[in-house]
């Protein structure tokens, strides 16, 4: 098994703002489906969406979800602050040998997320 997260939902208030954001951050196309009161914009090779839906509330706390930058995590440390997202851990060098980085971040929706890169 290559990764162990089957799907991940994102949760958002404002939706538009929220695709935008992650759009511009990760410099990916998102795919936008409607049903009646739910909106999902689903990310490349189906691994999650972002979601809005009734009792689909961001939030700081819960389970901390990590993000693959590749190897450009100052890349996507600058966009997220140039859209206004928070840096709440800054690029830190992981202990284990070879594991490369990671840093947590608070998105334009309130959500707590991660991001890991190899440099």
């Amino acid at each position: 098994m290559e990764k162990f997260v089957s799907w991940f939902d994102i949760f958002a208030n404002d939706f538009d703002r929220a695709v935008k954001f992650y759009s511009e951050v990760f410099e990916v196309k998102l795919v936008i489906s409607e049903c009646e009161s739910e909106k999902m914009a689903c990310f490349p090779n189906g691994a999650g969406a972002i979601s809005q839906a009734k009792g689909f509330k961001p939030s700081e706390d819960g389970v901390l979800l990590s993000l693959n930058t590749g190897n450009d995590i100052e890349a996507a440390i600058k966009r997220i602050v140039e859209r206004g997202g928070k840096i709440v851990i800054p690029k830190t060098k992981l202990q284990v040998e070879g594991l490369g980085y990671f840093a947590v971040f608070i998105d334009c929706e309130g959500n707590k997320l991660g991001l890991y890169g190899d440099n």
